[in-house]
């Protein structure tokens, strides 16, 4: 399963409104993801997150919980 191209280095993201974290490379959570991200909205909004080291403790530290 391939990465979302604007976010291929990344595996985690989180959407800022819901304060929720995915994981891309989970089919699930990567189905989620694709219908949240289909308008566009999130990113002109800037309404994504992604974390650095990319990591779910590290996206847990910035208050974001597991979908």
């Amino acid at each position: 399963m391939a990465r979302f191209r604007r976010f291929e280095e990344h595996r985690f993201i989180g959407i800022r409104d819901e304060m929720k974290v995915y994981d891309s490379d989970d089919p699930a959570d990567s189905e989620v993801l694709e219908r949240l991200l289909e308008d566009g909205e999130l990113l002109r909004t800037n309404g994504i997150q992604t974390f650095g080291p990319d990591t779910l403790p590290e996206a847990r530290n910035r208050g974001f919980r597991k979908a």
